[in-house]
């Protein structure tokens, strides 16, 4: 696959059905974005750091600074988010794709399938699904299901 070229500087396309979405800050080392108020997105978090041996900076988007990663809140909140040390992001399966690959080993082949055009077409309906849905997950609460911005609220008050 042909390397996209890169946006201009501080230039950032909107996420797409692929998503992929592009953004100019550079970092040492990949991140990989999550959900850090999600107990489910947390056990899953949990689950890459114990299992899958990415060198991917594995963090919770409420505590990191996005605008050095070139990452808008509403990005992560809508999907994970993996920033490539050159800048470029992607969101969403491809993401988690992106991780997978970086993993290596038996990850690296399930990265590859996963970011294949006809499975990331499918891959993004279920992780919409599973979004919706994840404090229906297995370590999923109840706060799982709230937008990010009643979460905000309840932690304030």
């Amino acid at each position: 696959m042909a390397p996209r070229p890169e946006p201009p500087h501080g230039a950032r396309a909107a996420t797409g059905q692929n998503g992929r979405m592009a953004s100019a800050a550079p970092s040492e080392r990949p991140v990989f974005l999550f959900d850090g108020d999600c107990a489910f997105c947390s056990s899953c978090a949990r689950f890459i750091e114990r299992r899958i041996p990415t060198t991917a900076e594995v963090r919770a988007w409420q505590l990191t600074d996005l605008d050095a990663l070139g990452v808008t809140r509403a990005e992560a909140e809508e999907a994970v988010v993996w920033v490539a040390p050159g800048g470029t992001t992607a969101a969403g399966p491809v993401a988690i794709a992106r991780l997978l690959v970086d993993a290596g080993s038996v990850w690296r082949p399930l990265g590859w399938l996963l970011d294949l055009p006809p499975v990331r077409w499918f891959a993004w309906p279920v992780y919409r699904l599973v979004a919706r849905n994840r404090h229906r997950m297995p370590g999923g609460t109840a706060a799982c299901s709230l937008p990010q911005a009643e979460r905000d609220s309840r932690r304030s008050a």
